[in-house]
């Protein structure tokens, strides 16, 4: 694989100034999206985003920053979209200069509204980008212990062997190590179901649940996942490898983890709406839980979900979390 191939990040949040920090171990330079004009001009002059791990600093000469989305999918080989999936399709319609001959990887962990499909599958469809120039990056990784430089895990998944372990070279480091895949569907959607169950454990700590039902409900949740992943892609798979379970795992006990945060405040009361106005941030599993809900309800024969039957109950009929959550108990084991 060519090491002189450009790429460049697509977002501002804090997974997307994790990911350049990573690639800024690596890369003499890295292009860098972001929408926010005073964000790229604090980069510019303080070193670090004024928003999200301001605690991590960056050689700006390292940096090819620009507010033009256009600007930077002209200059990079390899785009990295890290933009909340709620927001990808705005971004992607300020787009004028063609991404066909582009490799996409997508480190977005939810399901794109408009279409509800997941990102991989969107740029396809929407976008005629072949399978084989798509990929997945997904974790276990929370952006603010990459911030800290604690010891991390990323798994790179893409159908061309050669492209996933060439992302997944820029990605390590001494505190980031890397491992491919070659099931970009399944980890997609696990990227996307772990944050659904992500909620139902803050939902159920919101509710006084203890560490004992919370193991039991994660239990049932790598299981309900592997079921629903094997209805969509049917493939040889480890459901316990890190890419699953891992990532179930750090989202769902994680205090980082703002799907955790945002079903904790559901438990605890709050409205879906008073919740995310109180965060001030996305939880994909939002999202998530919808598009979940209507990939099954759409199956012949429908994959035994309960668990994400219960959250969507909970935030989208509007029904009370301690009576689901009552009936949920008797369903699990």
């Amino acid at each position: 694989m060519d090491s002189s191939k450009k790429i460049a990040v697509v977002g501002g949040g804090s997974w997307a100034t994790a990911i350049v920090k990573m690639l800024c171990e690596n890369l003499d330079e890295v292009g860098w999206y972001m929408r926010s004009v005073y964000a790229k001009e604090h980069i510019l002059k303080e070193k670090h985003n004024p928003n999200y791990l301001s605690s991590v600093e960056f050689h700006t000469e390292q940096l090819k920053l620009s507010n033009n989305i256009n600007e930077i999918a002209d200059y990079a080989d390899y785009l990295i979209f890290v933009v909340p999936s709620a927001f990808l399709n705005q971004e992607l319609e300020k787009l004028t200069v063609s991404i066909k001959d582009k490799v996409i990887f997508s480190a977005i962990k939810g399901i794109v509204p408009e279409t509800g499909l997941i990102v991989g599958e969107h740029f396809h469809k929407v976008y005629d980008i072949p399978y084989d120039d798509i990929g997945v990056i997904t974790g276990p990784c929370h952006a603010e212990e990459v911030a800290l430089e604690r010891l991390s895990y990323i798994t790179v998944a893409s159908a061309d062997e050669q492209k996933a372990r060439f992302m997944a070279d820029q990605l390590s480091s001494n505190y980031i190590k890397t491992k491919i895949s070659d099931d970009i569907v399944g980890t997609e959607y696990a990227a996307m179901l772990k944050n659904i169950y992500a909620i139902a454990a803050g939902i159920a700590h919101g509710l006084g649940y203890g560490d004992n039902f919370q193991s039991v409900l994660m239990s049932n949740s790598i299981r309900e996942m592997r079921r629903f992943i094997k209805k969509i892609h049917k493939m040889k798979r480890n459901i316990n490898n890190s890419a699953y379970l891992g990532d179930l795992l750090v989202t769902g006990y994680s205090v980082f983890s703002r799907n955790r945060m945002f079903g904790n405040m559901i438990g605890k009361g709050y409205t879906v709406k008073s919740a995310m106005m109180e965060m001030n941030m996305v939880a994909e599993g939002y999202y998530g839980a919808k598009s979940a809900h209507i990939i099954t309800q759409n199956q012949k024969s429908k994959a035994k979900t309960p668990i994400i039957d219960a959250v969507y109950q909970i935030l989208y009929e509007g029904k009370d979390p301690k009576k689901v959550f009552g009936k949920l108990t008797d369903k699990l084991d």
